[in-house]
């Protein structure tokens, strides 16, 4: 069964950097044409869009956190990940990772809870 499954720390204090590991199952994660992706969603709020790199590692940022986000992939683990850097309360959400093959949505993750609170 091909899936997706979030990983890391549930708490992580302001100022300090989140690290989130999406692990891929079923499939290679070196396929082409897809885009593995992060979005979070705040409490009570809608789906934030965060960033992606594609299978060609090219990679595309929100404006809005191009400046501490940074999505990278490893082959050998079949995973890629999540680095928010500075966080602060308002990065508490539940991040989830994605697969887009082009625009079309093929895989989402069950997310996972993420709280920023010294």
């Amino acid at each position: 069964q091909v899936q997706l499954r979030e990983s890391g720390p549930g708490l992580v204090k302001p100022s300090q950097t989140l690290s989130l590991t999406c692990s891929l199952t079923g499939m290679p994660i070196s396929r082409e044409h897809y885009r593995w992706t992060w979005i979070r969603q705040p409490p009570g709020k809608g789906l934030e869009w965060m960033g992606f790199r594609t299978s060609t590692d090219n990679t595309f940022y929100s404006p809005a956190l191009k400046s501490r986000t940074v999505i990278s992939r490893n082959t050998s683990k079949n995973q890629f990940t999540l680095r928010l850097d500075s966080v602060t309360t308002e990065d508490t959400d539940v991040y989830y990772c994605a697969a887009f093959y082009g625009c079309d949505l093929k895989l989402w993750g069950r997310g996972t809870r993420v709280t920023v609170c010294s």
